[in-house]
């Protein structure tokens, strides 16, 4: 048999357990270059430069 609990956890005991368990939308920037939004500090996925340096070649998009 398992552990067991001695006494009931409060609402506000399980509350600060829980607190920094929420979802935050990502933050995102705009790319200098083709003003997409993008995570910062990665190349951008629609120009392919990072830091004003042209690093991927990109394929043109239907």
């Amino acid at each position: 048999m398992g552990a067991l609990p001695k006494r009931r956890v409060t609402r506000t005991r399980r509350g600060m357990r829980r607190a920094h368990d929420a979802l935050r939308r990502p933050n995102l920037v705009l790319c200098p270059r083709c003003k997409a939004r993008i995570l910062p500090h990665r190349v951008c996925p629609y120009c392919g430069t990072y830091r004003g340096v042209q690093v991927l070649e990109v394929e043109a998009r239907p």
